[in-house]
């Protein structure tokens, strides 16, 4: 009798099938990525906009908040699926070093991050047109509202998201008893329509 461990590739991840099902029926993530401006040469390109914006919106769909996460989510050939990858292996990438890795790492991912606060193309390939995404994500919540409804109750609230380093933005809230941020959320019953830090918040 013979026992082998090796497993091959495996994943934890097969909820993401249902989303990336979701996705493919609602389009969001082709549409978010029609909100930004990608100024990259895109006969260099390994890793379409959209593909890295499904990688880091199902990842943090799985609850792998961190971007760090995904040095080890990028060998996930099912993650890779998700995302629309056609070389889910990752064996068709320009550099050895990289073969195997069909998806996005850190580094990648924080660069089109950080591209949201930055407008220097030579130094900010990818940039956020935060207008955009804000009237897209508006656009989202107010379809998901029942067409029948005949009364509309808008609920605000904010509360605390607790920080645990130096990120930029943070304040010390007295009532929370920690270092956090506080975003204002608008909810219409269980929908969300609208989450946003205010400016007023780091003045408490």
């Amino acid at each position: 009798m013979a026992v082998d461990f090796s497993g091959g590739h495996l994943s934890s991840d097969g909820g993401s099938l249902l989303l990336r099902e979701m996705d493919r029926a609602d389009g969001l993530c082709a549409r978010l990525a029609a909100c930004f401006t990608d100024r990259r040469q895109q006969r260099f390109v390994e890793h379409d906009l959209t593909v890295m914006l499904r990688q880091r919106i199902l990842g943090l769909a799985l609850g792998y908040a961190d971007v760090n996460d995904h040095d080890t989510l990028r060998l996930d050939p099912l993650l890779a699926a998700m995302c629309g990858r056609a070389d889910v292996h990752g064996q068709e990438r320009h550099l050895p070093q990289d073969q195997g890795k069909p998806l996005a790492g850190k580094s990648t991912l924080n660069r089109r991050e950080l591209g949201a606060q930055e407008t220097n193309a030579r130094t900010k390939k990818i940039a956020a047109h935060a207008d955009k995404i804000a009237a897209l994500l508006l656009q989202q919540g107010v379809a998901a509202i029942p067409r029948q409804s005949k009364v509309i109750v808008l609920d605000f609230d904010a509360t605390d998201d607790p920080l645990h380093g130096n990120q930029e933005g943070r304040f010390f809230h007295g009532y929370y008893g920690n270092h956090c941020y506080l975003p204002l959320y608008c909810f219409c019953g269980d929908i969300p329509l609208w989450a946003q830090l205010p400016l007023l918040c780091h003045l408490i």
